[in-house]
């Protein structure tokens, strides 16, 4: 696997704008935290996080999924990544939409990359610490990895692109929460018009995000209102011509 750390990271979405390059940063591994002490069952429902509902994938892809993506954009002194990103989220979102023609080999894939990790490593991929998590996921990325239905490198660039859109991309679409993916790569947001000033602040890197998405924007606003009423004279149009043909 291609070793990036986030501060190549923040290089490269510095050339690229917002889209940025970003892979498993092996080169950080840490101890595994030991086990919390039990606890009564007044105190456990306050210590254990409610899971946030998915919406196509089941809970068991799930945890492979937020595995997986915290080790492909971990967080870090730079800040938070793609977990915190919820890049999960947004994949499960559009694989309802956009991704939905992904929706299979999201699941035979991380079926395949969980038998993968018990049976190499020992345990569930979500159970293992961050150092062999990125070893299984370099032998799924070079396709070393086994069971898995065609190339599993295939599955692991899949991934990986749906893990960038997922931290990157607008916020609208469910991933980059809190817009930490754009703030991570230092991208101050969407402007509908910028001023020779902002540009100028912009070279020095001192043009303040302003955290608003594109559908914030009275533009993209009347964009979508329009499509949907164009939508709407569309469907109407054509249900009126079929009762005429009737």
């Amino acid at each position: 696997m291609s070793v990036i750390s986030r501060r190549d990271l923040l290089k490269r979405a510095g050339l690229a704008a917002v889209v940025p390059v970003a892979g498993v940063d092996v080169a950080r591994a840490f101890e595994t935290a030991p086990p919390a002490a039990a606890a009564g069952p007044a105190e456990s429902l306050v210590a254990q996080p409610q899971r946030e509902p998915r919406e196509h994938l089941t809970a068991a892809e799930s945890d492979v999924l937020e595995a997986v993506v915290a080790r492909l954009i971990p967080s870090d002194e730079h800040g938070p990544g793609a977990k915190e990103a919820k890049a999960a989220r947004y994949i499960d979102r559009a694989l309802g939409g956009a991704l939905a023609s992904s929706r299979q080999a999201y699941g035979a894939g991380l079926a395949a990359l969980d038998r993968y990790a018990r049976s190499s490593r020992g345990a569930a991929f979500a159970q293992l610490s961050p150092a062999d998590q990125d070893s299984v996921l370099i032998d799924v990325e070079t396709g070393a990895a086994t069971g898995f239905t065609g190339s599993s490198a295939a599955f692991f660039n899949l991934v990986r692109t749906h893990t960038w859109q997922g931290t990157f991309g607008d916020p609208y679409y469910g991933g980059n929460a809190n817009f930490v993916g754009w703030d991570l790569i230092g991208y101050p947001g969407i402007r509908t018009v910028v001023s020779a000033e902002d540009q100028r602040r912009l070279e020095r890197h001192e043009l303040k995000p302003n955290h608003q998405s594109a559908y914030d924007t009275e533009m993209f606003n009347k964009a979508t209102a329009r499509a949907d009423e164009e939508g709407l004279l569309r469907r109407s149009s054509r249900s009126a011509g079929s009762k005429a043909g009737a």
